[in-house]
C-alpha cells in the first residue's frame, strides 16, 4: 500500500470528498481509511457547514462512517489537509498507525504530537489540495477563520 500510485488514488478519494464538501457550501476537506491492502473502508468530508455540528471535521466524520471495528491498528487515514488536534486524537485514540496528509502549507496540525505517539505521517503537499485551501482562503476567509479557531 506504500507505492506511489496507489498513495495517489487514495488522495484522489480523499480530494473527491474534498470536492463533495466544497460544491454542498462546505469546507473543502476530505478524508478516507483504507485497509492494509489500500481498499477504501469508509470516506468522509467536512459538514461543519453543511450539518451545524462543529466537530463534524472530515477525519472524525470518515471514523464515524467507518463504524464499529477492531481492525483500527492495521488502516490507514489521508486527509487532504493536516488534521487538526481533535482529528489527530481520533487517530491517536483509535491506534491509526498511519497517516497520509494531502497538504500542510496552509495549515500545519498535530503532526508532531501525533508522530510523538507513534504515528507515522507522510505528507504530500500536493497541489491539488493545497489550491482547494488556498481558494477558500480567498473565497472565503471568515469561514477560514472560524474552521481553524480564530
Amino acid at each position: 500500500m506504500t507505492n506511489s500510485s496507489s498513495l495517489t488514488a487514495l488522495l484522489d478519494a480523499a480530494i473527491e470528498q474534498a470536492e463533495k464538501s466544497w460544491a454542498e457550501g462546505g469546507i473543502p476537506i476530505g478524508s478516507i481509511l483504507a485497509d492494509a491492502d489500500g481498499t477504501i473502508v469508509a470516506r468522509g468530508h467536512n459538514e461543519r457547514v453543511q450539518s451545524g455540528d462543529p466537530t463534524a471535521h472530515a477525519e472524525v466524520v470518515c471514523v464515524r462512517n467507518a463504524g464499529r471495528r477492531r481492525d483500527w491498528h492495521t488502516l490507514t487515514l489521508v486527509s487532504t489537509l493536516s488534521p487538526c488536534p481533535m482529528c489527530s486524537g481520533t487517530a491517536v485514540l483509535f491506534k491509526i498507525p498511519r497517516v497520509i496528509v494531502g497538504e500542510n502549507r496552509t495549515f500545519q496540525g498535530a503532526e508532531r504530537w501525533m508522530a510523538d505517539n507513534g504515528i507515522d505521517i507522510t505528507v504530500l503537499n500536493d497541489e491539488r489540495c493545497i489550491a482547494l485551501m488556498q481558494r477558500m482562503q480567498r473565497e472565503k476567509p471568515d469561514l477560514w477563520a472560524e474552521d481553524i479557531g480564530e
